[in-house]
């Protein structure tokens, strides 16, 4: 061979040789492979069933009353008596609706001021060693187990001007706090939320004692180690690790407070609700749309409900629960 030969074939280690380690390119990041038929497929047969559902209890719906809205419709036959959008200019300028808003709006608050701190008490009080802890927890537990439909029936009689609880105070010698905590206007919204809170504090006891286990005990150890109080401990500690379980409960009750519908109409029924000063839109709703035969109206007032829901989860999300969101999402690119 050659010396000519052998200088052409080492001139390529040479030249490659001579870039250097920095010239060389980062290897290229694997390529995802896409989604096959088979992954497809069953994404298709898991999610469908629940897709339908959906559809068909959730979305259809929304779109039906959207259009009834639009109407002067009775229930039955086909609409044809267009109105526009004179049946939401009632509503919007109705006082009763506004009085049911307004109602609405003081059930949250007042469930987020309540049952909040009393269910982060009542959660910190349960995950100790007490006595008699599993029967405080039953008792806890068992209203919100108990169907509304059994707790506005038990209590409805019981609040009565004759009923257990007057009948009682009379008995102990505090017979002057008697009241009419159901015809009363002035007592009736906070009878109800008494019954709210006596009902669904058990739910918020659940959740925030699920937050509770997954706080590692090696923080308090190591804040007792710091001479950290109990209070400073709870302070410090609990309260901000169980911030994601405090926002999603409030976010829960917040939608529930302004659906509310069961316990009003069990108790004080469609007529007293308005009189009693305790309607809410819901049984609004029930009141001047099926009750009056006027369904157009109704669903109206169901596409307001829906609408004032929708605008109060998505600024919820948006401001209080973005950084939660953001936290529990994965596979983001960088």
């Amino acid at each position: 061979m050659s010396e000519s030969s052998v200088g052409n074939l080492q001139a390529p280690t040479a030249d490659h040789s001579s870039t250097g380690d920095g010239a060389r390119r980062a290897p290229s990041p694997p390529r995802r492979r896409g989604i096959g038929w088979r992954q497809r497929l069953e994404i298709t047969v898991l999610s469908g069933p629940a897709i339908v559902v959906f559809v068909g209890f959730v979305i259809l719906p929304v779109v039906l009353a959207a259009y009834y809205g639009f109407y002067k419709w009775k229930g039955f036959g086909a609409p044809t008596d267009f109105v526009g959008f004179h049946n939401y200019v009632i509503i919007l300028t109705d006082p009763e609706f506004h009085s049911a808003l307004l109602h609405n709006g003081f059930i949250l608050v007042l469930s987020l001021i309540i049952q909040g701190p009393v269910g982060i008490l009542l959660a910190l009080l349960l995950n100790r060693k007490i006595r008699g802890r599993s029967l405080i927890r039953v008792l806890i537990f068992v209203p919100w187990v108990v169907s509304e439909v059994i707790a506005g029936t038990g209590w409805s009689p019981m609040l009565q001007t004759d009923g257990a609880v007057n009948d009682l105070l009379q008995k102990i010698g505090l017979g002057h706090l008697q009241a009419e905590w159901l015809s009363n206007p002035d007592i009736a919204l906070w009878s109800l939320m008494a019954i709210l809170t006596w009902k669904y504090i058990g739910f918020a006891v659940i959740l925030f004692m699920a937050g509770l286990q997954n706080i590692p005990e090696e923080l308090y150890e190591a804040a007792s180690l710091d001479g950290a109080s109990y209070w400073q401990t709870q302070r410090r500690i609990t309260l901000p690790l169980l911030g994601p379980t405090i926002r999603i409960w409030a976010f829960l009750s917040i939608i529930g407070s302004l659906q509310l519908f069961d316990l009003v109409y069990i108790i004080w029924g469609q007529y007293v609700a308005g009189t009693a000063g305790v309607s809410t839109m819901a049984t609004y709703m029930v009141q001047y749309g099926r009750n009056a035969g006027s369904f157009g109206y109704g669903s109206a007032v169901a596409v307001v409900l829906f609408l004032i829901s929708l605008i109060v989860a998505l600024v919820y999300q948006r401001f209080v629960l973005r950084r939660d969101t953001e936290g529990a999402l994965t596979g983001r690119s960088t």
